[in-house]
């Protein structure tokens, strides 16, 4: 029942993988969309100011959660393609368990410490109140992400990239719903846009559950394949634990930026609230490119296929980069139109802001493009530590161009810290990806 990944031209190939997962990351960002344009437009822009200053805090827990279950996914993803189907049914059953912990450690921690990071990301006062009420109801739902996103992986890693698009779909037409429900008759403020969010996916994970089981029999688990859960669980976390620590460590540099921005007033929070929410749109779409290699890579791996490795990661690349400078170019001759989306009446500053973030960014997603196809690839060949360099890298070259680039050029400084960090990330991964390759297939390297 799983789509072999090992056979077929790598081209199309990917490309039929690749499309529904882009589908299913547009709709996640459809989710974060509707609640910043309802916010914005029903509740004003002091209340899109509230919602943007806790979105890096949340996309910081949300990396987390899809770094390490997209290692999981990396584990099962190997196993299919060596046919082990006892070895898959462990890798889901200790995922589950492993899931579970997680979500009772994350969201302790995270509602704990709400108010002290809302205090050090110097959040406004006038906007204070209604981010927290944003951001403890989004990471009181954490359970939900962890487990749609658990799902996606496994089903994404059998081969199977529809059926997350599909449940994603009804939950973000469910979340437009909730979020007027919840905000207008039911004067739940902020806090109505985050419940419905967290509803919507909560729903999204249940039915991919059921699908997944229905379709998939190995996912039937049984106690009987937790008997090695020990060793299985120390394989899935050297796995999945760094894939997930790198991204928030990438996110860290993102909190600086924020915390930059945040001291600039509520017109610089609403405009960069509205420009990254537009970015997001290349950021989502080369993850899904990303995605969709690191599930061939790690099937054709896991079969030894390493031939296939190098032709599916030069198609993935012109696959990634074709879509790149389309976005680029819609981005950069549309921007004017995108704020007032999220803001009725804006101010001359707010639109100034969000223009100058999208101007400084999007030239640079060519480079944002290379480094998710390459990053994804070599994590799928086992290789995790260069990936981690790679973030570390990121993470200092963020937070020094943050710092740095800010005293020079202010505001624009703060926007090309991560075109810089994205740049010093790639120079190694790309290094690294060729001396790999060129070893596991020397003939061809």
């Amino acid at each position: 029942m799983t789509q072999d990944l090992t056979k077929g031209r790598p081209f199309p190939t990917l490309l039929k993988f690749t499309i529904p997962v882009i589908g299913g990351n547009l709709f996640q960002l459809f989710y974060t969309l509707a609640d910043t344009m309802i916010v914005g437009r029903t509740l004003g822009s002091n209340a899109l100011a509230a919602v943007g200053s806790t979105t890096i805090i949340i996309y910081l827990v949300l990396c987390f959660i899809q770094g390490i279950t997209s290692g999981f996914g990396i584990c099962l993803g190997q196993r299919c393609g060596a046919g082990d189907e006892q070895g898959m049914r462990q890798s889901i059953a200790v995922s589950f368990v492993l899931s579970i912990a997680f979500t009772v450690l994350i969201t302790s921690v995270c509602c704990l410490l709400a108010h002290p990071i809302l205090h050090w990301m110097q959040t406004p006062d006038s906007i204070y109140d209604m981010a927290y009420d944003y951001m403890f109801a989004v990471l009181l739902g954490t359970g939900a992400t962890i487990f749609y996103n658990l799902i996606s992986n496994i089903l994404r890693a059998l081969g199977d990239s529809r059926t997350p698009l599909y449940f994603l779909i009804l939950s973000s037409l469910l979340n437009i719903v909730l979020d007027f429900a919840f905000i207008l008759p039911l004067g739940m403020g902020v806090a109505g846009a985050a419940w419905a969010t967290v509803l919507s996916q909560l729903l999204s994970a249940v039915f991919c559950i059921l699908a997944g089981w229905k379709k998939f029999p190995v996912m039937r688990v049984r106690p009987a394949d937790l008997k090695d859960f020990v060793h299985q669980a120390r394989i899935h976390l050297n796995t999945g634990f760094p894939m997930g620590f790198q991204m928030s460590v990438m996110c860290i540099g993102q909190l600086a930026m924020q915390a930059g921005v945040n001291a600039l007033g509520a017109d610089a929070i609403a405009g960069y609230t509205a420009a990254t929410k537009v970015d997001q749109l290349s950021v989502l779409v080369d993850q899904a490119f990303g995605v969709a290699i690191s599930s061939y890579v790690a099937q054709n791996f896991g079969a030894g296929r390493y031939d296939r490795i190098r032709q599916g990661v030069r198609a993935s690349l012109i696959q990634t980069e074709t879509t790149n400078l389309i976005m680029c170019a819609f981005i950069l001759l549309c921007r004017s139109l995108f704020v007032p989306l999220f803001v009725d009446h804006p101010t001359p500053s707010i639109i100034g802001y969000s223009n100058g973030y999208l101007i400084a960014v999007s030239p640079f997603y060519l480079i944002l493009g290379l480094l998710t196809v390459y990053r994804s690839s070599i994590q799928s060949m086992g290789n995790g530590a260069i990936p981690f360099a790679a973030c570390i890298i990121e993470l200092v070259m963020r937070i020094c161009g943050t710092m740095g680039l800010s005293m020079i050029w202010g505001y624009t400084g703060i926007c090309l810290a991560s075109p810089l960090a994205w740049i010093g990330a790639t120079s190694l991964l790309i290094v690294v990806y060729y001396r790999m390759i060129g070893k596991l297939n020397p003939l061809k390297g």
